[in-house]
């Protein structure tokens, strides 16, 4: 069997078990297996992390063995696709009600011709079945080390591939994962897409600048004389209408106003209001990716069921996951790891600047944990300042209230302090709520220990 009709088998089997054909991810690991590569070999032509990957394998071995009744496994896995060729024919029969794209209807001749057809006959027949990608990740950043973020990648996937969410948002504080569960992401669907594009708007582009921008790109010139039967664009939606798009836009908080509430436009920028209710109101098939420290305000007013958008605010590692940045530093494992990655809430960039601040101090854990000590090198305090830059003063006002608390308190306990009226107060809170910068549980709001240490230290300069 050639590596063509092991992989056309292999989705058959996994589209008949599961309603969903083989991903990317999934396609490279019976890749690999089949031309005798490792895991780390598979993980690192795919730039993910090895544990993600075995982690998928493990899932995809256990699905090709329900189907074909036996034990499936790496080692295994050529052997036995060799040996079941004609059983497995015989097994996607059953199937062929379930499978949309191979009619067998007991003809096993037509299901030859189907696995041996000729690529360029079969694009000639049905030219809409691999249709010309178009992607341009230029501005995507590479992606370096992954932490398992497994169950988040599943719930996007699955919103943006089965229920066609047309705007979907990634928002948390900085360094918490954002741009590299994205990376991934982008990776592993890119290829259920005609057009794929990333954009940075850390330039703070307006709209019409970037609207000119993926126009031109979706755009594909496909006739000689379409710049004279076209002179004029059309808007962007009839692009993504058209075709099947998809569009990351990250570093979206650039377009919202410092020293504001969340969600408030810079001046210039209030075009995109439009642009995004667009996505929301109208019918089309394509998904819009907003990765930011904050979204869109009219985004997050909506939170009811049945409607083509989903938001996710990404929280910290696991304590699993987070070991894995000490591992990379060269730190050896000790038990109170774990209490370390609590206090600095399993946030990958806080915990890799206090791992560098432990490699060149040469000290240990336990001292770190003494009193609780939360510990700010001058990297980490430069992030949190670019966040606290951004709050309103009211903002503010609300951070060193909820600083001075050594227990979550209420709404009551913040009024009696007197300095901000209620309703003042509550859209401060929201605001901050938004921004991911406090924290709520049981109507009781308090600090993230590492910014409420930041903002007593500021309150000790001033």
């Amino acid at each position: 069997m050639n590596l063509k009709e092991v992989l056309k088998m292999a989705d058959e089997m996994v589209f008949a078990k599961t309603g969903q054909h083989l991903d990317n991810l999934q396609e490279a690991i019976l890749r690999g297996t089949m031309q005798g590569e490792r895991y780390t070999k598979i993980a690192d032509e795919i730039h993910c992390n090895e544990s993600y990957v075995r982690d998928v394998g493990s899932k995809l071995w256990q699905i090709l063995s329900e189907e074909l009744g036996e034990d499936v496994s790496k080692s295994n896995f050529r052997a036995t696709m060799e040996r079941q060729q004609i059983p497995i024919v015989s097994h996607l029969e059953q199937h062929h009600n379930q499978i949309s794209s191979v009619n067998f209807c007991g003809d096993t001749k037509h299901l030859s011709n189907i696995l041996n057809s000729n690529p360029s006959t079969e694009s000639t027949s049905n030219p809409q079945k691999n249709p010309t990608l178009h992607h341009d990740l230029s501005e995507m950043p590479r992606l370096g080390a992954f932490y398992d973020r497994t169950s988040e990648l599943q719930t996007l996937k699955t919103s943006i591939l089965t229920e066609k969410s047309q705007l979907i948002t990634i928002n948390g504080i900085s360094g918490i994962g954002k741009t590299a569960l994205a990376t991934q992401l982008v990776q592993l669907i890119k290829n259920q897409f005609q057009y794929v594009i990333w954009r940075s708007l850390e330039t703070s582009p307006t709209f019409p600048e970037l609207q000119t921008n993926l126009i031109e790109f979706f755009s594909q010139p496909t006739d000689i004389n379409s710049s004279a039967t076209n002179p004029k664009p059309l808007p962007l939606i009839k692009d993504l209408q058209k075709h099947r798009c998809l569009i990351i836009l990250d570093d979206i908080h650039n377009l919202f106003s410092s020293g504001q509430l969340a969600g408030h436009y810079q001046p210039g920028h209030e075009e995109y209001r439009g642009f995004f209710k667009q996505i929301k109101d109208l019918s089309h098939q394509s998904c819009l990716l907003l990765i930011g420290w904050e979204s869109p305000r009219e985004i997050t007013q909506i939170k009811h069921k049945n409607t083509p958008i989903h938001s996710l605010t990404l929280t910290g590692l696991d304590t699993t996951a987070a070991r894995e940045i000490f591992k990379e530093q060269g730190l050896e494992a000790q038990d109170n790891w774990d209490i370390l990655i609590n206090l600095y809430q399993g946030n990958p960039l806080w915990l890799k600047s206090v791992a560098n601040l432990i490699v060149e101090l040469g000290c240990y854990a336990t001292d770190l944990l003494e009193n609780d000590t939360i510990l700010l090198p001058e990297d980490l305090k430069d992030i949190l300042q670019q966040q606290c830059d951004r709050l309103s003063e009211l903002e503010k006002q609300v951070l060193y209230l909820l600083a001075k608390e050594s227990n979550p308190v209420n709404l009551a306990k913040l009024l009696e302090q007197g300095q901000i009226s209620s309703s003042d107060l509550l859209n401060a809170l929201q605001s901050l709520s938004r921004r991911c910068s406090i924290e709520k549980q049981d109507n009781l709001y308090t600090l993230p220990p590492v910014l409420k240490q930041y903002i007593k230290q500021l309150t000790i300069n001033n």
